[in-house]
């Protein structure tokens, strides 16, 4: 039986671990192993989600916590190392495009492991965005490419990944919503917060171009008191946003515009609200794929995305605090039927195991 290192840090990493640790256990042939290197610490950004969606606590535990760019990725990088070279794995598989992906990412290479990226090929053209480095780095090193759609597909080929490392599999965020999907629609969070069903929209802003500047952070705050008059607002407070708020002396004035502010909130609680949302709007990554899939408008309040599909084929629009009340507008006057780019079924984590059996070569063989 071959061994698999899953790396989890953050929300979005353990949403798409958690159907492929189901599918590689469920298989017979591999025995998946769980590592949460703790960059994310916040209960209900990471520790809830394994409840959520039946993932078993991770076999090992980094706990590296915040820090710079440069302290967070080499405290992964060595505390990965030692876990991989005492429990070397067969298959290496990282998610995503935090820090500890590619800090785990150089590890699997520099020991020879074959690492797999899932989720590769995403790119949004704009390196300042830490997570553009990792993305583009993370693809250049890892053995194995999974792509969720065509588009990552072709910026693989176009900076020379040859095509026999590519193999797309589809949207995994997909598979851990359909796992849990009755329990989402069963949970009717917006009655939690206060709103009724189809009426309201969804916030989530941590980007640090959207809520570390105080310029920047009060106009984003103008904003939503705006669109508070005309659609109620519930706002799940990522920690990053919610320390900024708190800095600036703002939480009181989305509060007493009527704006609903929350705690993180745990997978299917978060996913229940977007379920019964009028319109999202996000600075996220996989939150455009999910609206998407289920329909829904998303205004994504940045200058672009690795998730162009999301665009063209989907409900995403681009925007910015000038056109954002337009957007919101626009997107809640017409009517949306999902449109999902081929593989975005719910089996994504199937296609990984396929693929898996399908190469199959043995530690070490790349050297």
């Amino acid at each position: 039986m071959k061994t698999v290192h899953l790396i989890a840090a953050a929300r979005p990493n353990f949403m798409k671990v958690a159907p492929l640790w189901h599918a590689l256990r469920a298989s017979g042939e591999f025995e998946p192993r769980l590592i949460h290197t703790g960059q994310h610490y916040d209960p209900n950004l990471s520790d809830a989600i394994f409840a959520d969606l039946s993932l078993p606590q991770p076999d090992f535990h980094l706990g590296v916590g915040s820090g710079s760019h440069a302290t967070q990725t080499g405290n992964v990088m060595i505390g990965y190392e030692k876990i991989a070279i005492e429990h070397r794995p067969d298959w290496l598989v990282v998610v995503g495009d935090v820090n500890s992906t590619l800090a785990c990412a150089l590890v699997g290479a520099k020991l020879r492991v074959p690492t797999v990226h899932l989720e590769a090929g995403l790119r949004s053209g704009d390196r300042d965005m830490p997570e553009e480095i990792n993305r583009l780095a993370t693809d250049v090193i890892a053995d194995v490419l999974w792509t969720p759609s065509p588009d990552a597909d072709a910026n693989l080929l176009a900076e020379g990944i040859p095509g026999t490392r590519i193999t797309r599999v589809g949207n995994i965020m997909l598979d851990s919503f359909e796992m849990v999907r009755p329990e989402v629609e069963a949970a009717a969070e917006w009655e939690a917060q206060g709103v009724q069903r189809g009426t309201y929209g969804v916030v989530t802003l941590h980007r640090p171009s959207n809520v570390d500047g105080a310029d920047r952070l009060e106009a984003l705050v103008a904003a939503l008191i705006g669109l508070q008059r005309r659609i109620p607002l519930v706002f799940p407070v990522h920690p990053r946003t919610a320390a900024r708020l708190a800095q600036s002396g703002m939480v009181a004035r989305l509060a007493q515009a009527g704006v609903r502010l929350a705690e993180p909130l745990p997978y299917k609680r978060f996913m229940s609200l977007v379920l019964g949302s009028r319109i999202v709007i996000t600075d996220s990554g996989g939150i455009q794929e999910e609206t998407t899939y289920l329909g829904i408008p998303c205004c994504t309040l940045r200058n672009n995305t690795e998730r162009p599909i999301t665009i063209s084929q989907g409900t995403n629009r681009l925007v910015t605090l000038a056109t954002l009340d337009r957007a919101v507008d626009e997107a809640t006057g017409q009517q949306y039927q999902p449109r999902r780019p081929e593989y975005w079924d719910g089996q994504t984590a199937a296609r990984c195991v396929a693929d898996l059996n399908a190469r199959s070569y043995p530690v070490g063989s790349k050297e």
